[in-house]
This record gives C-alpha cells, structure tokens and sequence, in this order.
C-alpha cells in the first residue's frame, strides 16, 4: 500500500465516479421498482442486527414481504449498489448520503434504525510511542475515505488539539486494515466495527484504544431511490414495521439477538459481550440527522474532499418520511 499525498486525493476520485454516473452511466431501474421482490445491500455492521433479525426471525414475511439481503462490507459500498440499480435499497451511515448528495438528489433516506456514539474508534499502537490522543501528531493513521470513519478522524484530531495536516492519512478499504497493521505501515487506524474490535485483537497487548469525548453520533440509515419510494410505498411500510419488530426483539430477547449478530458478523460472544451497549435500535427520522448532514456537507467542502464547486442542499430534500410516518408517527420530528 503506498500513501496518499492527502486524503483529498480518494474522495477527489470518489467524487469523479460519481459524476460520470450522473451524466451517463444510468442503468434501468432496479426490477424491485415495479414489484416483487425487495433486495436491499446491508453493510456487516453491528448496526444492521435489526436487518439481520427481521430476516432470520421471519418478520419480512409476517409482513407479507419476500426479500433479499446482499451484504456489503461498508455502508460506502452499500449505497453505491442502490445507485447504480443493483439492489432496492441499502444501509449505510450519512456520511455516503453526503457523498453523494453532491452530485445527485435521486435518493432519499427513508428512517434511520441505528444510532451509536462509540462505533468508530482510533486504534493505536503503543510501540509506535502512542499512549494519548496527542502522541498522534506526525504519525500514520489510517481510515476508510469516504466513510463515517474519515469524518469522526478529523473531528477526533481537532478535538483534541491536532491540526490534521500534522497526520499524514492514509486511506484504505477494510480489508488492508489488519496486514496494514500487522505491517506496520502504519501507525493507528480510525475504524468502525467489526474491524476496530478485530484490530485491537490482533495487536493485543500492544494496542491501544484512545479515549474519545463521544464528539460524534454516528446514525445508520435506510436508503431508497425516489422512484421506489413513489412506487412501492405500501412495501416500505411494511419494512418498516418488520424493522419495529426487530427492534422490540433485539430489546426483550437480548440473548437471542445477540447470536444473530455473532453468526452474521463471524465473531465470537467476546467481541459481542465488547461492543453491545455502543449501539441503539429505533426507528426515527429527525432534524439531527439533516444537521449532521449540512455539517459533514461543509467539512467535507471546506476540507477540499469534494469539488469546491459542490453546493450544499437543503437536506430535508433527502428525507422520505411518508412510509415511518404511516408505522410511528411520533418518530418522524423534522423541521419544515
């Protein structure tokens, strides 16, 4: 793996793909526009468990749904599918939504069903004379571009002091994660689970996990094309209640829920035992989230991650609430 001269350089690549799809590489609508089966590209996040539950308890086909799960490791990658047809719907955090809100507005979020303040977390290691947040400085650290991973960087480092062009970025895909580690090339990562829990493993006694003040709630979200959610309202409500479903289930059978996620993810009741309280399940579509996006929209601008052309949109333009309205009304409190 060869650094990057700046973390600008993978998004400033990010956001050229993106503009090419916009301005021809369109393929037909996903065949679940029109009926039938629901495909939805889920990331393997602890986060999705209420899509991982609602499959394995039946709660889809309570429901009188059929659907299928495509699982994709980052939510990036999962919304990138959605775009380009491949499946109805994805999971993603709203960092992607961002991304890709700069070049398009034919997606929307239909209900956030993920929330969490510790999900992403910087991993260091010790022998590289890392002990706190400030021993950063100078160092190599390492992040997912494009991710909820490379914005909660930034805001860790500023938080605490650092200016960021102090840290030499690098970005990669989870998968170089570990031997990126275990090689040594670099000297912390930024990342979110499953992968910071299994970095922390594989260092062992020699890594280390900063502290971090909780500067950022990171949301996971459901996400459509605008054309689906016009078409196929009457099924996204009945996903959405096989998503209220999951989550009583995941809150009264803990137990249970929690051998799902450790047969989805692969990991063992030590990883699940780690990491069970960073995460909570409700349905909800609220104005943080549209904040959240106005204000990654300006870092990433300012930041120079997107075409400094780039205008910020109105992000209520980007919410679909008529389907979680018709299942929960009081979790849809936008402001219009």
């Amino acid at each position: 793996m060869q650094p990057r001269h700046s973390p600008r350089h993978g998004l400033r690549r990010l956001a050229g793909l993106l503009v090419a799809v916009v301005l021809g590489l369109a393929r037909p609508a996903a065949a679940a526009a029109t009926g039938g089966e629901l495909s939805i590209a889920v990331s393997r996040s602890p986060l999705s468990l209420p899509l991982f539950v609602a499959q394995e308890r039946g709660f889809f086909a309570a429901e009188g749904l059929a659907v299928k799960v495509r699982e994709c490791v980052g939510g990036h990658r999962c919304i990138q599918l959605m775009l380009d047809d491949e499946v109805a719907l994805a999971t993603s955090s709203e960092m992607p939504v961002m991304i890709n809100s700069l070049q398009r507005a034919d997606f929307a979020v239909v209900a956030t069903f993920g929330t969490s303040k510790r999900d992403v977390k910087v991993v260091a290691r010790r022998s590289a004379g890392i002990a706190r947040a400030a021993d950063l400085s100078g160092k190599r650290v390492a992040t997912f571009g494009g991710t909820s991973a490379h914005y909660f960087l930034d805001l860790f480092l500023l938080f605490n002091g650092i200016d960021t062009k102090a840290v030499s970025t690098l970005l990669i895909t989870p998968e170089q994660l570990l031997p990126a580690l275990a090689e040594r090339r670099v000297d912390a990562v930024a990342a979110f689970e499953p992968f910071a829990h299994r970095a922390q493993r594989m260092l062992g006694a020699d890594g280390i996990v900063l502290p971090s003040a909780r500067i950022y709630t990171e949301t996971f979200n459901l996400s459509a094309k605008r054309s689906l959610v016009a078409a196929r309202q009457a099924d996204l409500v009945r996903l959405l209640g096989a998503l209220a479903r999951a989550q009583r289930f995941i809150r009264d059978e803990p137990r249970e829920a929690q051998a799902i996620l450790r047969r989805r993810l692969d990991e063992d009741q030590a990883y699940v035992d780690a990491t069970w309280g960073d995460f909570e399940y409700r349905l909800t579509l609220d104005q943080p989230l549209v904040s959240t996006l106005e204000g990654m929209a300006r870092w990433a601008l300012r930041e120079g991650h997107v075409p400094r052309t780039s205008r910020i949109p109105n992000y209520l333009h980007f919410v679909a609430p008529e389907p979680l309205r018709r299942v929960a009304p009081a979790a849809v409190t936008l402001l219009h």
